[in-house]
């Protein structure tokens, strides 16, 4: 029996050092994207797990930095466009590299419309999205945190879905517009600041005339749900 459990505990310690051995140096990547004749884009992040950074500002269609140590991290970018719409799709992959490192900054061009999904196994998300054109924003996140600001002067309403797992969601709306929102935590409190209830939702005194609202449902697993107006 103890011939055997020593045996179990070196084939793990040996499976421990081959995960290690996949880990490389770091590599640093970039990739930019141009402007087209797209008048609305859709961008999807499948990230298996590591840091998120998105902003907008660039003049570009998209302009993105990763860092990863991995093979197995090599985020995969695709774009295609009808000409009428644009399609970027950015992705990686978790399991082949479970110990490894991937972190991306990308930066989005403010005046195409955008639709922007993200979807996270586990890690650290921070989205500065007020100064993009957004038609709707969905984001999905395993376990870990996720800070969202929405805080600018957007041109027109639209839709906020987040949806996370296991951690701690922040999301930043703007007070000069108006705000309709639902958050509801599973196991885990639930903190609104310069919204009041009314109806089962969070309202600011601009819902009812405001021409421009946006619109968010918050979900939380288990962890905390922080919706600020300011």
């Amino acid at each position: 029996m103890t011939h055997r459990l020593v045996l179990a505990v070196v084939i793990v310690v040996l499976a421990g050092c081959s995960e290690r051995i996949n880990i490389g140096e770091p590599v640093h990547e970039t990739k930019v994207l141009e402007l087209d004749k797209s008048e609305l884009t859709r961008v999807e992040l499948k990230m298996g797990a590591g840091e998120l950074h998105v902003t907008g500002n660039s003049p570009k269609l998209m302009e993105a930095d990763f860092d990863y140590n991995s093979p197995g991290w090599k985020p995969e970018v695709d774009y295609h466009s009808t000409g009428v719409r644009g399609d970027i799709q950015i992705s990686n992959s978790a399991s082949s590299a479970p110990h490894g490192e991937s972190k991306w900054n990308l930066r989005f061009n403010d005046s195409v419309l955008m639709d922007l999904v993200v979807k996270m196994g586990a890690g650290e998300a921070h989205l500065n999205l007020g100064s993009l054109n957004l038609r709707s924003v969905a984001f999905n996140l395993g376990a870990g945190e996720v800070d969202v600001d929405l805080r600018g002067n957007p041109k027109r309403s639209y839709d906020v879905q987040i949806n996370g797992g296991v951690g701690q969601a922040t999301v930043h709306v703007p007070a000069s517009v108006g705000i309709s929102a639902t958050a509801v935590g599973g196991i885990g409190e639930v903190n609104v600041r310069g919204l009041e209830k009314r109806g089962g939702r969070w309202i600011n005194p601009l819902h009812e005339n405001a021409p421009v609202t946006i619109r968010l449902d918050v979900k939380g697993g288990v962890g905390q749900i922080d919706l600020v107006a300011e």
